[in-house]
């Protein structure tokens, strides 16, 4: 009988050699919060670079000068909608004469999406169509979708005429992307 336990123990630890496993697991959670950014395609930035309109000719001053399209790319994890301002209602001038000429910026500078990528519509006011630029927002985009690569053209021309004497004035545009 002293036998047959001894062969019953060793036949138990070879079992129990063979089928070692042990597991332990966890729970992965995403903490995840609204996101949403607007920067200028061209320097990957959110301060744009420098659009400089010059007015050379007797046509610029008659017809009014248009910029290059200019990109911007908004990212969201929501559906956004997209603004443009001034900073002021009008432009601060440099040069000679003074006093210093009061050029508004709603009857001199205008904008137009020329090219909407975000997955929402563009107002039919500035749907390739100008519209003047002013501090309060203009909605350049309506329910863009959410996603990483969205991306907007716009285009501003200028057009304030022959009152103004030589000189460069100046105004800051902010872009504004805001999740619905």
């Amino acid at each position: 009988m002293l036998i047959l336990l001894c062969l019953v123990s060793t036949a138990t630890v070879v079992l129990g050699q063979n089928n070692e496993q042990a597991s332990a697991s966890q729970s992965t959670n995403l903490v995840m919060s609204n996101a949403i950014d607007i920067s200028f395609v061209s320097n990957n930035s959110s301060n744009g670079s420098d659009v400089n309109m010059a007015f050379n000719t007797v046509n610029d001053y008659a017809n009014g000068v248009e910029s290059a399209p200019i990109e911007l790319r908004i990212r969201s994890n929501k559906d956004f909608n997209v603004f443009a301002k001034t900073t002021s209602n009008k432009f601060t001038y440099s040069g000679s004469t003074t006093p210093a000429p009061q050029m508004k910026v709603n009857k001199s500078l205008y904008i137009k999406v020329v090219e909407n990528n975000t997955g929402g519509n563009t107002p039919n006011s500035v749907n390739n169509k100008y519209k003047p630029l002013r501090k309060s927002n203009r909605k350049l985009v309506n329910k863009g979708t959410a996603g990483g690569n969205n991306t907007l053209k716009v285009q501003y021309k200028a057009d304030p005429g022959f009152e103004f004497p030589a000189g460069t004035y100046s105004v800051s545009v902010v872009y504004t992307a805001t999740q619905r």
